[in-house]
């Protein structure tokens, strides 16, 4: 049983930057492309980065591109997102994903942690 656990949220003002994690068990960690997403409320599942399996691909949604940094530690089966110059409009939960190939779609990605709600205020 694959279990993806996020952590790292919470409140910020703008401008701030935010280290997001999602810890994999019950996976070979070291075999899946990575997947972080976001969903807004009142929106639809949004792509924001992935990576994969050994690192050496990673893509962003344009709008993240730049200012958020996806990476991986594998012998931590861990994943990471560092967020840059956070906007009110980056306000959304984020969640984690571990799927079969690296891919800005969420339908390669099987497996899908809980979320981490991130807010930033003006």
């Amino acid at each position: 049983q694959v279990q993806l656990v996020e952590s790292g949220g919470g409140l910020v003002q703008a401008g701030a930057s935010l280290r997001l994690s999602c810890v994999g068990s019950g996976l070979t960690f070291s075999n899946y492309a990575m997947g972080w997403f976001r969903q807004a409320p009142g929106k639809d599942r949004e792509f924001v980065a992935a990576i994969s399996w050994n690192g050496g691909t990673t893509y962003y949604a344009d709008s993240m591109r730049g200012r958020f940094t996806i990476s991986r530690d594998n012998p931590k089966n861990t994943v990471y997102l560092l967020m840059n110059s956070l906007e009110p409009e980056d306000t959304a939960v984020y969640y984690c994903a571990a799927g079969r190939v690296v891919s800005g779609s969420d339908r390669p990605y099987d497996s899908w942690g809980q979320g981490t709600q991130v807010t930033v205020s003006e």
